[in-house]
Parts: C-alpha cells; sequence; structure tokens
C-alpha cells in the first residue's frame, strides 16, 4: 500500500539528555515534520509510503531528505529550491521541569512551495491513502493552495485522506485565518482527528460530548466517516497517561489507558497514534483493533528518541495487547 503525505520537515537540535539550554555548548541533530513522522513510522510497519516537501538545495536540504531514505521513506516527490530549512530547538524536562520549544521557520524552503508545483496526479496515482495536519497551511497561501489541490486530486480518484486539524494559532502570519482556510480542506477528509473544541472554534460545530460533536462535524462535511481524538494526562514531564478513542458516526470504540513512565521524548507520539490508526484502517476490519493499535503505537513512540517512531508491529501488537512488561527479549 502506498502512503502519501505533505508537509514541512524541519531540522531540531536540542540539549543532550534534559540538560538546559543554558547549561550546554553542544546540540543534538534529529530531522522531523509532524506528517514525516508518519511516513517514517508507517515505512516502519512495512507499508510503501512517501513523504512530498520542499527543501533548501544545499547540504542541510540533502540531508534531510537523506534521514528520511534512512527510514525507508520515498523521496523521489521532494523538490529542492531557495529559501532556508525551518528549525525548532527542543529543551527536554524533567519531573515538574515542563519541556519547552522555540521555533525558528519562517520564510522556509516549503513556505516558498506554489500552489501548481507538485503533480498531485502523478504523485497519489495508484495512492492507498494521503495525510496532511493543520500545520501545513498556516504556512503561506501557497502551502495552502498545493495542499487543497493535492486533497481535491486525492478524492477525484478515490483516495482516503486524514487530517490532523492542531492547526497552530501563532504560524498564521500571510493574511489568512484558519476559520477562512480549514474548511475547505476538511471537506475533502475521510478521517479527522480533534477535539471538541477544535471543532467550534475551526468549524462553529458544538456538541456536549465528544460523539454530539462528531456527529455534527459529519453533518457538516459528509465525505467524513471517522473522527479520533487522544486524551493525556500529564504527571509530570517525565510520567503521562494516555488514551484514544475513535467514532465510526454510530460507536465510539476507546482504547485501554497506557500509563507511560520514565518518558524518553514525548515529541511525535500523536503522528505515532495517526500512523498506527491508518495502519489499522487499512489491514484491519476491525475498529476497536484499530484503535488499541494507534494508542499502543503512541505509547511506544515515547520511549524513543527522536521525532519518528522506530517501533515495530510486533511491538505495538503486544503493548496493545496489554503486555507491558518490557521483557527482554533473547
Amino acid at each position: 500500500m502506498k502512503i502519501i503525505t505533505f508537509g514541512e520537515v524541519m531540522l531540531r537540535l536540542s540539549p543532550p539528555g534534559v540538560d538546559r539550554f543554558s547549561q550546554t555548548d553542544s546540540l543534538t541533530m534529529h530531522f522531523g515534520g509532524t506528517e514525516a513522522n508518519v511516513a517514517v513510522s508507517l515505512a516502519q510497519f512495512g507499508m510503501q509510503s512517501a513523504h512530498v516537501t520542499r527543501f533548501p538545495d544545499h547540504a542541510l536540504g540533502r540531508s534531510a531528505a537523506g534521514y528520511l531514505r534512512k527510514y525507508g521513506v520515498d523521496t523521489q516527490y521532494i523538490q529542492y529550491g531557495d529559501g532556508r530549512l525551518g528549525l525548532y530547538f527542543l529543551e527536554t524536562g524533567a519531573g515538574s521541569r515542563a519541556s519547552q520549544i522555540i521555533y525558528d521557520r519562517v520564510d522556509s524552503a516549503f513556505a516558498r512551495i506554489g500552489a501548481d508545483t507538485v503533480d498531485w496526479e502523478t504523485v497519489l496515482s495508484g495512492a492507498s491513502w494521503f495525510h496532511w495536519t493543520g500545520i501545513t497551511p498556516a504556512l503561506s497561501q501557497g502551502a495552502a493552495d498545493c495542499l487543497l489541490a493535492g486533497i481535491q486530486t486525492a478524492n477525484r480518484l478515490g483516495v482516503p485522506v486524514s487530517a490532523d486539524i492542531v492547526y497552530r494559532s501563532n504560524l498564521w502570519q500571510y493574511g489568512k485565518t484558519p476559520q477562512e482556510i480549514m474548511p475547505a480542506l476538511t471537506q475533502g477528509c475521510t478521517l479527522v482527528l480533534g477535539s471538541k473544541s477544535l471543532f467550534s472554534d475551526l468549524y462553529g460545530v458544538v456538541g456536549s460530548t465528544f460523539q454530539e460533536s462528531g456527529r455534527a462535524l459529519m453533518e457538516r462535511f459528509p465525505n467524513v466517516r471517522y473522527i479520533t481524538d487522544t486524551k493525556r494526562r500529564s504527571i509530570s514531564a517525565s510520567h503521562n497517561q494516555m488514551a484514544a478513542k475513535l467514532f465510526d458516526g454510530e460507536t465510539v470504540y476507546k482504547s485501554r489507558n497506557h500509563d507511560i513512565r520514565s518518558i524518553t521524548d514525548r515529541i511525535g507520539t500523536g503522528d505515532a497514534y495517526v500512523a498506527g490508526l491508518i495502519y489499522g484502517l487499512l489491514t484491519f476490519n476491525d475498529l476497536q483493533r484499530t484503535v488499541e493499535f494507534g494508542a499502543a503505537a503512541s505509547a511506544l513512540k515515547h520511549t524513543i528518541a527522536g521525532d519518528v517512531n522506530l517501533a515495530t508491529i510486533s511491538e505495538v501488537e503486544t503493548l496493545a495487547n496489554g503486555d507491558s512488561s518490557g521483557k527482554l527479549k533473547r
């Protein structure tokens, strides 16, 4: 199965371990971006995944593409041109000290992508799924227009589309609001990840429960077949609990609650969930099993450094089936 993702990839720079910015004279380098993280995770599950993005035409841009290839992602649709590589700086928290992120991504090479620069007919030919997030249309009008063209092409070709609609309000700097842009993009979606508050804020859709809000969203956007969300309890920066739910218009399927202690890296855990959910929807004929698989994938990502989830199907299924012992395997 061929999965297509679309979005910016940034360079992540972090002090070693749980050091503060003020303590370190060196930074660890990773690459990551929420949609590309989904592509990497699906590649680890044995699926053919390809990421569409735009990098600066220099050594860092080529290194970022090489990073994706290293983990099995097809990079043939990546563009290169002017602009810079977006950066973000992560200081990892511990105990009662929260992690913090500083973004430096203005005028990136990806933000300069044009509305007609991607041949979506070729990219999406034979695809089984297309995924995007609300971060992408926040970056520029060109990125939003290019994404809309991709969604419309996917709809025309019968390719299911998923969206994580978290939209990062501080990124919208080009004169449009998410309320102006996001509805047209969501119109073409099959699966939407979001909360009641997001549905109300972006679309004016309200409901007293997740189920009521979900039904209202499905009435507003008839193409939507599934709505999903995760719930997290942050006991400390090192100890979280999380669970997930999936609604198909009739039934809400809920995962077990995962108690995640001694967190290694929280970045990319939502992307790991989405990847697990996509895998389940394409592979299982069982929505309960699907939401359990997605939640377990997210829980395992907390144990892996960097933005991407490198957990295997076997590891995810072991946890999804209730075995959280971490017992040594020989």
